[in-house]
């Protein structure tokens, strides 16, 4: 059991190759080594020795060109740590040599025969779109994951229920335990005795020390296990055992269920923690951005803004639960940026309190007065809540958390405006900012005394910048009838075409109608 570095992960989940053989419309076929294995990527070479370019977990395809040696070859290949080989027949082979087969099944790895009339890019293809399902698959794991443990969140008692979810939708065991090591609440199927002692242990690498490893994993009595400490500052540590090794999807699961523990147990929890989270957040979201990169971490993160709930006390912090982090502000209020020597506000003071949220003038730009608002980092994904509406930034570093937070509060003002349960902001300039359906609303209404001829002679004659002779080349008509269709949409609006804003709002209205 060691502690667990954080691993680069694959674009796309792995595809198993026996997903890849029951594509019948390839022709593949398994000539030596097992099928379950897990494929991350491809790579065609005819190199000689393909080892120095490949990663490992990749399906390497080729046809032979250079094969002089194929025991030589394939041990290679297996240094390298490719997942399977794929043989293509013709032109240089008619069938896959013997020698190759021989070698691939005493080193266990899987060998794929290519069919003549199966190009090496149809495999590739395929393989992305089974990485593409698996994918979309993962997500929507994810996602019904999160609800689950949110709604577990809010029952009558909420620990061993997130903890049963967490158990169920993993398909193992969860465990949480106690500073001294003792398992304090579980849920899931049992475990051999190996396995409980293996997970004790592994959770006891983590501990409370200061600036030790917040996740740990390793294998034991047959399963895969895996530890996480929980931020309450209580040494409490979340462990879970299951029988696959855990994905990236597990790994984002677990998260959330540490995230929504770590609320769940912290001591105290109640009007004081509240301020102090509100005053964290408006602290992020108003200070300087130096001072924000070094707190925060430089990000990518989303600023949310919420409006509704059912009106409880503890309706933020669920929304908080079931959008994954401790980082809210239930407020709607937010600091000055700094005071007038241009610095910020410290973040406590010597006694570990923060600081006032705002001066007497403090609401944030644009920010909706008592307006939830939330900080994720920017990977984790925002759904739409029930009993929510809300307004999502674009992703931001951590220096640009003020202008986040003014896209965040336009996104919800555009949700509650139309209805929308989530709003996220949309880059594009000026006409971003407007709503779609109003903008299509106004124009519509302003256009309307045009016949569509002279609509779209508007259209082109505003975006050749009033040309008479281009517009008439682009349109194949006269540049007589161009000047008169203009005056003729001169006198239908009443408008002033002469005049730049009307050209302005006209072209957002052709845009937009």
């Amino acid at each position: 059991m060691t502690s667990a570095e954080p691993a680069a992960t694959p674009p796309a989940p792995p595809v198993s190759l026996a997903a890849l053989l029951a594509r019948r419309d390839l022709g593949l076929r398994l000539l030596a080594g097992p099928e379950d294995v897990s494929i991350h990527w491809v790579h065609t070479s005819e190199m000689a020795d393909p080892y120095p370019y490949l990663l490992g977990g990749e399906l390497l395809m080729t046809a032979g060109v250079l094969l002089t040696d194929p025991a030589h070859y394939v041990e290679r290949v297996v240094e390298a740590g490719a997942a399977a080989l794929a043989f293509g027949v013709t032109p240089v082979y008619d069938t896959v040599p013997a020698e190759l087969v021989e070698a691939c099944a005493r080193h266990g790895l899987p060998l794929v025969e290519v069919p003549p009339r199966t190009p090496f890019t149809a495999v590739a293809r395929a393989l992305w779109r089974l990485m593409a399902e698996a994918r979309l698959y993962e997500l929507r794991r994810v996602t019904e994951a999160q609800q689950s443990l949110a709604a577990a969140a809010a029952r009558p008692a909420p620990v061993p229920a997130v903890l049963g979810a967490l158990a169920s939708r993993l398909g193992g065991r969860a465990v949480l335990f106690g500073p001294d090591g003792t398992e304090s609440v579980a849920a899931g199927r049992e475990v051999p005795a190996e396995a409980a002692r293996a997970l004790r242990d592994l959770a006891g690498v983590l501990g409370p020390r200061p600036g030790g490893p917040a996740s740990a994993s390793g294998d034991g009595g047959g399963l895969r296990l895996a530890a996480y400490a929980l931020g309450g500052g209580d040494g409490l540590t979340l462990g879970v055992a299951t029988e696959r090794r855990g994905g990236p999807g597990d790994h984002t699961i677990a998260g959330v269920a540490v995230v929504l523990l770590s609320l769940l147990t912290a001591p105290h929890r109640g009007a004081d923690a509240t301020v102090r989270d509100g005053a964290l957040v408006r602290l992020l979201l108003g200070t300087a951005p130096a001072e924000i990169a070094d707190a925060l971490g430089p990000g990518p993160w989303t600023v949310v803004h919420a409006a509704g709930g059912d009106g409880t006390p503890f309706a933020a912090a669920g929304l908080a639960a079931a959008l994954g982090t401790p980082l809210m502000d239930a407020g709607g209020t937010a600091p000055a940026a700094a005071d007038s020597g241009g610095t910020a506000p410290a973040a406590a003071d010597s006694g570990g309190t923060a600081p006032a949220a705002a001066d007497s003038g403090g609401t944030a730009p644009g920010a909706a007065l008592g307006a939830v608002r939330l900080l994720l980092p920017a990977p984790s994904p925002v759904t739409a809540q029930s009993g929510w509406t809300l307004g999502v930034s674009a992703p931001v570093e951590a220096g640009e958390l003020a202008a986040a937070d003014a896209q965040a509060a336009r996104a919800l003002r555009r949700a509650e405006a139309t209805g929308a349960d989530l709003v996220r902001h949309r880059p594009g300039g000026i006409a971003a900012l407007v709503d779609p359906d109003e903008a299509g609303a106004h124009a519509r209404a302003l256009l309307a005394p045009l016949a569509e001829p002279l609509a779209e002679t508007l259209r082109v004659w505003l975006s050749l910048h009033g040309g008479w002779d281009r517009t008439a080349v682009a349109m194949d008509i006269h540049r007589n009838t161009v000047r008169q269709r203009i005056a003729r949409c001169a006198a239908l609006l009443d408008r002033d075409l002469d005049d730049p804003d009307v050209r302005m709002e006209l072209w957002f209205a052709l845009k937009s109608r």
